[in-house]
């Protein structure tokens, strides 16, 4: 299993055979001018929400690649209006198993409308099982106790914003470790814009203190989970 990170909060899983991308948001973004967006080919994409810095680039890839969409049914609406078929609908506390494994949404304490002003529902998270393991992409959140109700499903990894202003910061996102009981981390949401520019070097310090294994991967770096 492999990640591979693309700036902000756009990444994807490489699992069960297929690629999984999460909230493209890149060809807007600066700090991702060297990702080609063209060249990506996903079989799905996964959208938290519908801020345009999550989902900037998730028409042109799912029509240029045919990946399917799974996201909250409201964005799943949303997209049929922009001609995108494949897409699977879906809403907090419910899984479904897919070719690669299973996903199940989460809930997630954010705004969220799309990027021409309509409704665009509630931000979720997901956890994907796979390859025997689980994995937790967070979206875009705020601290939650909701995030306790995953504690017993023994994460390997957990995928957390970090660069607070708009969601959650370091402090809290350690805080969310000890909700979910995860020691291991990929940290997203920080350096695009001013307001989300961290100090990497003491968030690390922060986490190794907390006991944990914070990655931050450069934008096109692959790490193995």
């Amino acid at each position: 299993m492999k990640f591979t990170f693309y700036g902000h909060s756009s990444g994807d899983l490489e699992t069960g055979g297929k690629t999984l991308l999460f909230d493209p948001f890149i060809s807007p973004n600066p700090l991702a001018k060297n990702i080609d967006v063209n060249s990506l080919k996903p079989d799905y994409i996964l959208l938290s929400h519908g801020h345009g810095d999550h989902i900037a680039d998730a028409v042109p890839i799912q029509k240029n690649s045919g990946a399917k969409v799974i996201c909250i049914a409201d964005i799943a609406g949303w997209l049929a209006k922009q001609g995108v078929e494949n897409v699977h609908g879906m809403n907090f506390g419910g899984g479904f198993d897919f070719d690669f494994g299973r996903v199940k949404m989460v809930a997630a304490l954010h705004s969220s409308s799309m990027p021409d002003g309509s409704y665009g529902g509630n931000p979720a998270g997901f956890v994907i099982y796979s390859e025997g393991k689980k994995i937790y992409f967070a979206g875009d959140t705020a601290l939650t106790y909701d995030m306790k109700l995953l504690a017993d499903e023994n994460l390997d990894w957990a995928i957390l914003p970090i660069g607070d202003n708009y969601t959650m910061g370091a402090d809290d996102a350690i805080k969310c470790c000890s909700f979910i009981n995860c020691k291991n981390v990929i940290g997203v949401h920080y350096d695009t814009f001013p307001q989300i520019k961290i100090n990497k070097e003491e968030v690390m310090e922060k986490f190794i203190k907390a006991g944990l294994n914070l990655k931050l991967p450069a934008i096109g770096e692959t790490i193995t989970l």
